[in-house]
């Protein structure tokens, strides 16, 4: 091999690299370790030293305490709290080389919510809604609604909604009728546009829209302080894609960030006058301390507001986000309560983003003081903004110039007017974007916004003032939430397998090849490090999925090797030197190693474009990455090894006194056996086709819609029983009830409710599964301990997921597309590297043949056997990858004919099929061992979660191996034998 100097520098440089990346996940782990451990510390001796726990409420100098709770709960009370204030401290200090800890957490590995726990919700922005509202009065035109109405329904799956409304509009329209008449009544620069212009202009409105509604989640989601989130746009389809991870309150993180977003202008108090207050409020928190509160020190409100030379006008002063929630909740009890004299229209908002001139070492955000008005409604609204934009001043300071309406403006000349020396806040969703003085009344309606903007904060302002003329509702149409319990447990099982499956994948190539498998195992290693380390550097997501494809890329990575190695030992028998055989090997093999993982990538691929966000795209993220690491490195890593070792003048063994001999010199005539293979795999095809015609699927909510709730119970219960009684719950609504991982937890799935967009009816069908399942318990439990599991309170809803029908049928036509895409792409490709369709005919119709059986063993067994079988998402990842992983044995079985057919052109066709695939049985078998073997590690080992993937897995490495030993070379056999007898009687007759 050349340039083996400049692979080794390389292949060290990447393993640096990994290492390095890696670093971050250990160095922030050792972080949160320690702050786990100095809170609990700190919580113990507080707790020791001023608490007792024969009273629900203990009142000690310097400390006030009232709980409804037991020791436990209260240590972990004070031990969250100071865990918080903890990271907060060190949040902005350097603790790994010049990186803070912000930063090491954002490096390191990310784990999914169903290996950490938390929530995944997915938002709609109703764009209809943003056209209606810029159609204003001519929204009731009958074209225009007709068209709002065809184009609501035909991009019910999440399509652009304006590319449909624009081809409604053309079919609905009134002969003649411009669509600039209808909006150019709120914009006269639309007049007379030709409708191409005007659906480009709705287009641009839209996408502003959708940004703003971005930025307002992204800024409701900082407000809960979650640690890593996700927040990501799904094409053009006007969704939101929103992952938290480590969230426990899934009902309040809905709540906020399902509101309305509303932009408002307000006057403002003097931040001074209210903050006279405060020692007068601390005195009372300290004499009255909140319900489940702990309060520290004599002042627990202004100790932990700061006040600084930037603190003037509105502004009350500075705090950090650790603190601003805690603020907030005294505030409002303070004035629930009228505990101080501040006036009855005061509100406090914080501002958006941090003040930097406070602390550069953390985080500080202004508390403003709004002046509610007598009626609590604000002065002025974003309704009255017809445009905004970036306007850069002559000292180079960026602005935000708006423009309102003709009501706007004199509204705004009022409001200015009257706070002449003052300050107006701009405030989106109780969230201050700025509060520049006022200066003179400001008449016409257009002004300026000034706050220390850069280019990026002063386009999103921009979009948030647009947002205020295009009302934009976000719809929740999925959500999921996984209970930090099952989170770690999955953690747990996943971890398990993929040590198992590992340790017996190293072992049997040591054991099948000696010396040879040790470098293999070397190369494995790498190969983990590699895949690990890039998904670490790209700042991908590890899914429980994830883990399993994780495995599966192993026992595909052992196939290089041992068609290396089988190569190799053929070279060997041959009788030549073992540097000429090894030399030759490896080239021999480059061409299957190839063909097979490309085939195999290509479905990867699709999987990925069509798998969505969930579960599928993060397998498909590690099948694919692993499949790249793994080639390279059983090409390239075991081949530096072994050279080394050869130039060095050390021997290398490829075989032992057990495995010398293990399927050599078969003679197996497989091509005559082939009648009974068809009629084999016909029985098995009719009895699948028949369960799927009479007995169907049980489809997960992923194709179907619905709730999903995983629930647990403090003893066994009988399924049959809760199955009734939440039958009789939900009236009749389709609904399944399923033993889940034990007999003390449900899986329950109702459609109940699914097509309402009434935002109560979540709360409704918890509040209906609660009511029917309480009697199982053997203690009673609150609702609030029903929907709210944790380490105090583990039975209840573990998780739950909701998904709406837009979303069911986009899966749906995506699995469909997926997989027929995929037997194309895949026939192409053979078809092409073979140059003959005989070759892709037979690659296909195996690929078919196995996914029919495994499509049909999921209906035949679905609630026979003790596991889930639902198709759903997994589902439609396990047959893709099986229709990568099986093409593999065809491709390599294909390319030792093709081989043998260059170099003996004169020898029957039919003896080079057999010869061919005798030759190859050995890497056959010892790639599917070596494949199943860490599947069936998972099906046992890795949870309830994964355990229906693992065995379809399991199950599609059986049949595929045996469909291309028995089904796809005899097709492939059958057709070409049969072209050439059409190409040889043509020759005859054209002869004669």
């Amino acid at each position: 091999m050349q340039s083996k100097g400049i692979i080794r520098v390389l292949a060290i440089l990447i393993g640096l690299a990994c290492i390095w990346q890696l670093s971050f996940t250990y160095v922030a782990r050792h972080y949160d370790n320690k702050a786990e451990e100095e809170s609990r510390a700190y919580a113990q001796a507080e707790f020791a030293s001023n608490y007792v726990t024969d009273t629900a409420e203990a009142k000690l100098p310097g400390k006030h305490l009232y709980v409804k709770g037991n020791e436990a709960y209260i240590i972990d009370t004070i031990a969250s709290a100071r865990k918080r204030d903890y990271i907060d401290e060190i949040s902005k200090k350097d603790v790994y080389f010049a990186y803070t800890y912000k930063d090491v957490k954002e490096k390191e590995l990310n784990l999914g919510l169903d290996l950490k726990g938390g929530m995944n919700i997915t938002l709609q922005v109703q764009i209809e809604d943003i056209l209606i509202g810029l159609a204003g009065e001519n929204a009731t035109r009958p074209s225009f609604a007709a068209a709002i109405e065809a184009a609501r329904k035909e991009a019910a799956d999440g399509e652009d909604f304006i590319e449909h409304f624009s081809k409604a509009w053309a079919a609905n329209k009134v002969s003649g009728e411009k669509l600039s008449s209808i909006f150019s009544q709120k914009d006269v620069t639309l007049m007379n546009k030709e409708d191409a212009e005007v659906i480009a202009y709705l287009q641009e409105k839209a996408d502003a829209a959708i940004k703003s509604a971005h930025n307002v989640f992204e800024n409701r989601v900082k407000r809960l302080g979650v640690t890593q989130p996700n927040i990501q746009d799904v094409g053009a389809s006007g969704r939101i894609l929103i992952e938290l991870p480590g969230v426990k309150e899934p009902e309040r993180v809905k709540k906020i960030l399902g509101g309305t977003a509303s932009l408002e202008f307000w006057e403002t108090f003097d931040g001074q006058e209210i903050r006279r207050q405060f020692a007068e409020a601390d005195r009372y928190l300290v004499e009255n301390p909140m319900d489940n509160e702990i309060v520290e020190g004599t002042a627990p409100l202004s100790s932990r507001i700061r006040v600084t030379d930037r603190t003037y006008g509105a502004c009350i002063g500075y705090a950090t986000a650790a603190d601003t929630a805690r603020i907030s909740r005294y505030i409002k009890y303070l004035q629930a309560h009228a505990a101080t004299d501040w006036p009855e229209n005061f509100r406090a908002y914080w501002e958006v983003k941090p003040e930097p001139s406070v602390d550069p070492t953390r985080d500080y955000f202004g508390l403003v003081a709004i002046n509610a008005g007598e009626d609590g409604v604000a002065p002025l609204d974003g309704s009255v903004i017809t445009n905004a934009s970036i306007d850069t001043q002559n000292n180079g300071e960026i602005a935000v110039a708006m423009n309102m309406n003709s009501d706007g403006a004199q509204r705004w000349g009022v409001l200015t007017g009257n706070n002449v020396g003052k300050q107006v806040a701009v405030v989106l969703d109780d969230l201050v974007y700025s509060y520049p003085n006022v200066n003179e009344a400001i008449e016409g309606g257009r002004s300026q916004i000034t706050g220390h903007f850069s280019m990026t904060e002063a386009q999103d302002l921009v979009n948030v003032l647009l947002s205020g003329t295009l009302p934009a509702r976000a719809r929740v149409i999925h959500n999921e939430v996984v209970g930090p319990s099952l989170g770690q447990e999955s953690v747990n099982n996943g971890l398990l397998s993929f040590a198992i499956a590992f340790c017996l994948v190293l072992l049997y190539m040591i054991f099948f090849y000696q010396g040879a498998g040790i470098v293999a195992d070397i190369a494995l290693l790498v190969n983990v490090l590699f895949l690990i380390g890039t998904l670490v550097s790209f700042n991908l997501v590890l899914t429980l999925p994830g883990i399993a494809g994780l495995v599966l890329t192993l026992g595909m990575a052992v196939d290089a090797n041992v068609i290396i190695y089988e190569r190799i030992k053929e070279e060997l028998a041959a009788g030549k030197g073992l540097g000429k055989a090894v030399a030759d090997g490896y080239r021999n093999a480059y061409s299957a190693i190839i063909d097979g993982q490309v085939t195999t990538l290509l479905t990867g691929v699709i999987l990925f474009i069509f798998g969505g966000s969930g579960p599928v795209s993060g397998f498909a993220t590690t099948l694919i990455i692993g499949i790249v690491t793994s080639v390279l490195t059983s090409i390239f890593i075991t081949r530096l090894i072994i050279d080394d070792r050869l130039q060095r003048g050390k021997n290398i063994t490829f075989e032992n006194k057990l495995t010398k001999s293990f399927l050599k010199n078969t003679k197996v005539d497989f091509v005559s056996k082939r009648k009974f293979s068809y009629v084999l795999s016909g029985i098995l095809i009719v009895i699948a086709i028949a369960s799927m015609a009479f007995k169907g699927f049980t489809y997960g909510v992923d194709f179907k819609g619905g709730r999903n709730f995983i629930v647990k119970f403090d003893q066994s219960i009988n399924a049959n029983e809760v199955r009734s009684a939440v039958l009789d719950a939900f009236e009749g609504s389709s609904t399944e009830v399923k033993e889940y991982g034990g007999d003390s937890q449900l899986r329950i799935t109702t459609l109940y409710g699914i097509d309402s967009k009434d935002e109560t009816v979540d709360q409704e069908v918890k509040d209906k599964l609660f009511n029917a399942l309480l009697p199982f318990y053997a203690n009673p439990i609150s609702i609030d301990e029903f929907e709210k599991v944790d380490e105090f309170s583990p039975n209840g809803i573990v998780t739950s997921e909701m998904v709406g029908p837009s979303i069911a049928a986009e899966t749906t036509r995506n699995a469909i597309i997926s997989v027929i895409l995929a037997l194309i792409v895949i026939f192409c490709y053979i078809a092409v590297r073979f140059r003959g369709l005989a070759w892709g005919v037979g690659g296909v119709v195996s690929l078919t043949h196995t996914a029919v059986i495994l499509i049909g063993f999921f209906s035949l067994f679905s609630g026979i056997l003790p596991f889930n079988l639902d198709v759903d998402q997994t589902f439609i990842a396990a047959i893709l990858t099986i229709i990568g992983y099986a093409i593999n044995d065809n491709v390599v079985i294909f390319d030792r004919i093709r081989e043998y057919k260059g170099l003996h052109p004169k020898t029957p066709f039919k003896e080079t099929v057999n010869t061919a695939v005798n030759a190859t049985l050995t890497r056959t078998v010892n790639t599917s061992v070596s494949s199943l073997l860490p599947m069936v590690t998972i099906a046992i080992f890795g949870g309830e979660a994964i355990r229906g993937l693992a065995v379809a897995l399991s199950l599609g490495i059986i049949v595929g191996t045996y469909a291309s030993i028995m089904i796809g070379t005899p097709i492939m056999y059958d057709v070409y034998t049969a072209r050439e007898a059409r190409r040889a009687k043509k020759a005859a007759a054209a002869r004669k």
